[in-house]
């Protein structure tokens, strides 16, 4: 379990330096052209899933993400008495990434994000679906072709920054750590709430369809 749990907290974290570094990196090098930074961003975003996947899949299953913890717990393979160790090694590990990412870059540890406002029904709707399609294609590959999850997952998350109106947060964690940068990839923490309740909201719409589809 102590295995399982770093693996959670480290591939967490290097999630969040992948999502807030490159963000970082894209904005001081785009000059102003946001889809030129998004682009980056998504990019760097998926291949960091695609590696920590591909590695730690095989230790802790490589969830990195409190909504994924959860599916899994709804489709009784994952413990619940696991969830919550899971889950807080999850939010620590983004925390922990997002403090990385501002010290690589040498940018005051800890702040808030108060520029990028994230909220109203489009962006919430947005979360439901970008989540839900995140469950999609982790269960359908998982049933049908279990070795091309990592890619999936990855080709997935830089598909979904560009499709959905929300740049695809998909993931509490990392909508929570990402209110701890004002950076590129933040969000104001008063928009926080209702992104998560978005996230579970799908997840367990995602049980309802998903146990099913891919039965």
């Amino acid at each position: 379990m102590t295995q399982r749990i770093a693996a959670e907290l480290i591939g967490t974290a290097f999630l969040l330096i992948g999502v807030v570094g490159s963000g970082i990196m894209a904005e001081t090098l785009s000059d102003g052209n946001v889809a030129l930074a998004l682009l980056a961003n998504a990019i760097a975003t998926g291949a960091m899933l695609y590696s920590i996947i591909t590695t730690l899949g095989p230790v802790s299953g490589a969830h990195f993400n409190p909504a994924v913890t959860l599916a899994f717990a709804l489709r009784g393979e994952h413990a619940w008495k696991d969830l919550t160790p899971y889950v807080i090694a999850q939010i620590t590990g983004a925390i922990l990434g997002v403090w990385a990412a501002h010290a690589m870059f040498d940018l005051p540890i800890l702040q808030t994000s108060t520029t990028m406002h994230r909220t109203g029904a489009a962006q919430w709707f947005s979360e439901v679906i970008a989540t839900f399609g995140l469950l999609f294609v982790i269960f359908g590959g998982i049933r049908h072709k279990p070795d091309t999850v990592p890619t999936l997952v990855a080709l997935y998350i830089t598909g979904a920054y560009w499709f959905t109106s929300s740049t695809s947060f998909a993931n509490p964690a990392v909508t929570i750590a990402r209110g701890l940068s004002d950076t590129f990839a933040g969000i104001y923490p008063g928009h926080i709430a209702m992104f998560v309740v978005m996230q579970i909201i799908a997840v367990f719409f995602g049980h309802a369809v998903l146990t099913r589809l891919f039965r």
